[in-house]
């Protein structure tokens, strides 16, 4: 039996957290599709929705940032070149969740 690996074990709970998430985010995306603005921005105000969303980025960042990293792996000979690709990936895997979120905190009716 091959032993389990950290990142093995974080990618299979991140996929399990994340299916839910992503049924909640196509449900509420079809149906705020041809809303008007005040109301998809009233649906991304309340705290639930922020809550949700928040997680949903945090976590799908996450996600694709384990598994990108594993393409690093297998596919980047150089140890530099692959340690400055998981670098630039960890930078905006936690950038662009904290901006997405600051700015959905930020909104208002």
């Amino acid at each position: 039996m091959l032993p389990v690996t950290k990142k093995w074990l974080f990618l299979k709970i991140s996929s399990a957290i994340l299916l839910p998430l992503m049924f909640w985010f196509i449900i509420n995306l079809v149906n705020i599709y041809d809303k008007s603005y005040l109301e998809i921005v009233n649906f991304l105000t309340t705290q639930p929705s922020k809550f949700l969303i928040g997680l949903f980025l945090v976590i799908a960042y996450f996600f694709s940032a384990l598994t990108i990293s594993e393409v690093f792996e297998d596919y980047i000979n150089d140890k530099k070149t692959k340690n400055a690709a998981n670098k630039v990936l960890n930078f905006f895997a936690i950038t662009i969740p904290v901006i997405t979120i600051i700015v959905i905190l930020n909104l208002n009716t």
